[in-house]
């Protein structure tokens, strides 16, 4: 029979051993993996603002849109991803039809987020609204010379705009918008116009192109709205500005694009997911998009930037989000018939 002495050392030891292995479970428990296709100086500060206040440690890990999905594929149910975030409906939505995510049944999303914003099962959620626009410069150009985005593929732009490459998601998306909106003739004229147009200046990235016609290097550039808000923040004397296009009688509306959100179905921390969701789709989280990013609040009762175009003077495209999907790979041949680089 073991001595009283010897008997409390055991039981200190297996509760000190106890402990441990509380404390390994809790802190895997209060942990959340997120592959995140946005820009990371964009959402770290979101995800860093939900960390502080749920003490759920947030790891991020990022990369291109197509690779994270292919990653994810890859990794099946050994993903140790638990969210994918991302800037586009498009890739979101395939990320469902590979059966990627799993779809969420919350009352908070349907209340805060509205139909058309989110997957039909809520396996993907939109977070904030975006615009593929024009930006001009206000010397070089007036406003009233041009109506849609197609006028660009005229032959009194050339020389005088830049585009995104062909790689661009943003590119890809609002291309695909065009499509389904005007057929493969129209929009291949469109893409060869642009071509023509743009020459040398292609960009990787939009900033490039809002930079280059703050510069005067060209007269205009096609670009996501907020990276036109955010150089003027930076920049308020830029002689610069967003023309929101394609608003006049029988105009196809603005593209609109979202970022957006879903759980992965191998997720070991759904609970924690559900947190990070609720709280990006609530008023807090919904500003923080609308005053760190300069993006367009999907929930009702928050106001974007009064900066931005009031989003009740302008129509939208028609195109459901969801057929960004399918529409994406017959978009990427008319691209590469066309020969953007």
């Amino acid at each position: 029979m073991a001595s009283p002495a010897r008997a409390i050392v055991a039981l200190t030891f297996f509760l000190g051993a106890l402990s441990v292995v509380q404390l390994a479970t809790a802190s895997a428990a209060d942990k959340l993996v997120v592959y995140s296709g946005r820009a990371e100086r964009l959402i770290k500060p979101v995800l860093d603002e939900f960390q502080s206040k749920s003490g759920i440690q947030v790891e991020v890990l990022s990369s291109g849109t197509t690779e994270l999905v292919n990653r994810l594929q890859a990794e099946g149910e050994h993903t140790p991803a638990d969210v994918f975030l991302t800037n586009d409906a498009g890739s979101l939505e395939h990320a469902r039809e590979l059966k990627l995510l799993r779809s969420m049944n919350m009352r908070e999303v349907e209340r805060a987020i509205p139909s058309q914003f989110r997957a039909s099962d809520n396996s993907w959620i939109g977070l904030s609204g975006r615009f593929w626009i024009v930006v001009y410069n206000t010397t070089l150009v007036k406003a009233d010379q041009i109506k849609s985005l197609l006028d660009l593929s005229q032959p009194q732009w050339k020389d005088k705009i830049a585009i995104p490459n062909s790689g661009s998601e943003y590119l890809q998306a609002g291309v695909s918008v065009i499509k389904a909106t005007f057929g493969d003739e129209r929009t291949k004229q469109f893409l060869q116009g642009l071509k023509t147009n743009a020459g040398a200046q292609v960009y990787q990235k939009s900033s490039q192109i809002v930079e280059a016609v703050a510069k005067g290097q060209v007269a205009v550039g096609i670009v996501n709205h907020y990276y036109i808000y955010r150089h003027l923040a930076a920049q308020p004397t830029s002689p610069i500005a967003a023309l929101m296009p394609d608003q006049q009688e029988g105009g196809m509306g603005a593209i609109m694009n979202v970022s957006g959100i879903g759980v992965t179905r191998a997720s070991k921390h759904v609970d924690n997911a559900k947190l990070l969701i609720e709280f990006l789709v609530a008023q807090a989280g919904q500003k923080l998009f609308a005053d760190l990013d300069k993006e367009y609040p999907l929930h009702s009762d928050v106001k974007a930037d009064p900066a931005l175009v009031d989003r009740h003077t302008f129509r939208t495209a028609p195109v459901p989000l969801a057929r960004l999907a399918e529409l994406r790979e017959p978009t990427l041949t008319l691209i590469e018939q066309v020969g953007l680089h």
